[in-house]
C-alpha cells in the first residue's frame, strides 16, 4: 500500500512536466507522419536554408524531412518572431550550461578548486526533438510532421546563438 501511495504522489508530482510537453500552437500542432498529405526536404547549410522559402495551406499536414549538411548542429523551429525569440534566450542558457558541463573534467578532483560542480544540463521548458523543434547534428537528418491549423505569420528559423540573427530564417506561408 506504501508503494501504491508513493507511485500515485510521484504520478501528481509528473502531471505539470507532462502538461508541459503537450504545448499547443494558434498556427497548427504536431502530427504523425501518416498523417502527412506531402513531404517537403529542407537542406540545413552552415548559415542557410534550401529553400529560403516553404508555402503550405491551411488544414494540410506536412512532413518535413530535415537534413543537415552544414559543419555544425543546426536546428528546424516553426514560430512566430516572439516564439524565435524566446527561445533564441533559451538556447543562450543552454549553451552557458553545456560550457559548465564541458569544464566539469572527467577525472579532475573539483572539490580541490573551491568549487561545486556543475549541475546535469537541463533543457529547459523548450526541448528539441519534439513539438515545433528538431535540432539536427552535422551529417544527420530528423522529421516534424505538422499539421498547419490556420493563417499565421511564421518562420521557420534556426536558433543556435548566432545562426537566426546571421540570416538563418526563412517565411513559411500558410494560405
Amino acid at each position: 500500500m506504501k508503494h501504491l501511495f508513493i507511485a500515485a504522489a510521484l504520478a501528481l508530482v509528473s502531471l505539470p512536466t507532462l502538461a508541459d510537453e503537450a504545448k499547443t500552437f494558434a498556427f497548427g500542432e504536431p502530427a504523425p507522419a501518416a498523417k502527412a498529405t506531402r513531404t517537403v526536404e529542407v537542406v540545413l547549410k552552415d548559415i542557410a536554408f534550401e529553400p529560403k522559402s516553404l508555402h503550405v495551406k491551411a488544414g494540410e499536414t506536412v512532413r518535413f524531412v530535415v537534413v543537415n549538411e552544414g559543419k555544425l548542429p543546426h536546428e528546424f523551429n516553426l514560430g512566430d518572431k516572439t516564439m524565435h525569440a524566446e527561445h533564441q534566450k533559451e538556447m543562450i542558457a543552454m549553451q552557458g550550461k553545456m560550457y559548465n558541463a564541458a569544464m566539469q573534467h572527467e577525472g579532475m578532483d573539483h572539490s580541490q578548486m573551491g568549487h561545486a560542480p556543475a549541475k546535469p544540463m537541463d533543457h529547459g521548458a523548450h526541448g528539441h526533438d519534439g513539438g515545433n523543434t528538431v535540432l539536427v547534428q552535422p551529417g544527420q537528418r530528423a522529421e516534424l510532421t505538422w499539421t498547419f491549423r490556420k493563417a499565421a505569420p511564421i518562420e521557420f528559423a534556426c536558433n543556435v546563438p548566432g545562426h537566426y540573427q546571421a540570416g538563418m530564417v526563412g517565411k513559411l506561408t500558410i494560405e
